[in-house]
């Protein structure tokens, strides 16, 4: 999983950009987690806590919902939660490849650390 992370210099916005399958991770940094370092260290505890063990640990945001269980991280968006599908396209089905990405608790961890390096520097 490759990735690479910006800092909009004129607007101070940040920009998190994931390869092809991992794209929900990038939103869901920039949409739940930003620059709240509480929240950042609750994932990274839970990440210690659930390691190698079969427990579910779920946090839901406003958009993406972070599920973690048998040592991996799955960020989800909400709208594919719902049974209510009569609201979404048919044609639109293709976007869910960027709304679910799945990797493991050591990538997820990295990521976690990575990010939170780069917002803290900037």
């Amino acid at each position: 999983m490759d990735y690479d992370f910006k800092k909009n210099t004129l607007d101070g916005s940040y920009h998190a950009v994931f390869s092809m399958g991992h794209e929900a991770l990038g939103r869901w940094l920039l949409e739940e987690i930003g620059k709240d370092f509480d929240k950042m260290d609750t994932v990274m505890s839970q990440l210690g806590a659930l390691k190698n063990s079969t427990q579910e640990w779920r946090i839901i945001g406003d958009e993406l919902t972070l599920t973690l269980q048998d040592n991996e991280a799955v960020v989800q968006a909400n709208y594919l939660f719902s049974e209510d599908d009569a609201e979404l396209e048919d044609n639109m089905d293709f976007y869910d490849e960027e709304a679910v990405a799945v990797c493991g608790f050591e990538d997820f961890a990295q990521v976690l650390t990575a990010w939170r390096g780069f917002v803290t520097r900037f």
